[in-house]
């Protein structure tokens, strides 16, 4: 009968090292999607919540809501909210519009991020339908409008920290990003 091998003591720590390495690897891969999926479920950093409908509940009570707009410094679009803000029941369903202006020559494609503040209040601020779900493309001189329609959670007047925030600002800012094939062989044609 033979006796087992003992692995050579160098070797055990230098296997040890490599799996501490890859155990620390696969955290930094999966920390980004955990990160968002985190943020999107509670809303921490200012990230929104999404429905299909409306609250069924509408208090009395209302909430500012503030539009912001801004764009990344390679976005060469003009956009702005169509008003500075709506004051809203909480629970009701609103809509708002963002215009969004392409002076270029060129088709270009932009994609919207977006937070609220303050943070708290993104566990709360539900979107419905939002400009901000999709890539969007202006051609040419092309002005749009952009709609976006939300709720305030009623929720929000149980939470202790949440209850008392006179106002909420939704702010999106956009950046560019790659054409699609058929638009960009459109700008190539120019």
């Amino acid at each position: 009968m033979n006796a087992p091998s003992r692995m050579d003591p160098k070797a055990r720590t230098v296997l040890q090292l490599c799996g501490v390495v890859a155990f620390m690897v696969g955290l930094t891969v999966a920390a980004v999607p955990f990160y968002s999926w985190f943020c999107s479920v509670t809303g921490f950093g200012g990230a929104t919540l999404t429905a299909d409908e409306g609250s069924e509940t509408i208090l009395d009570q209302t909430i500012r809501v503030r539009f912001a707009a801004n764009t990344a410094s390679d976005m060469p679009w003009e956009f702005r909210p169509a008003v500075a803000h709506v004051d809203i029941r909480i629970g009701e369903t609103g809509l708002a519009f963002y215009e969004a202006y392409n002076p270029t020559s060129q088709p270009i494609a932009g994609s919207a991020s977006f937070n609220v503040a303050p943070f708290i209040a993104g566990g709360y601020f539900v979107k419905i339908a939002c400009f901000c779900f999709e890539e969007q493309i202006l051609l040419p001189g092309e002005r749009v409008q952009m709609p976006v329609t939300f709720f305030v959670d009623p929720a929000i007047i149980d939470d202790a920290e949440a209850r008392d925030i006179p106002a909420i600002t939704l702010s999106y800012t956009f950046h560019v990003i790659d054409l699609p094939e058929d638009y960009a062989a459109l700008g190539a044609a120019d």
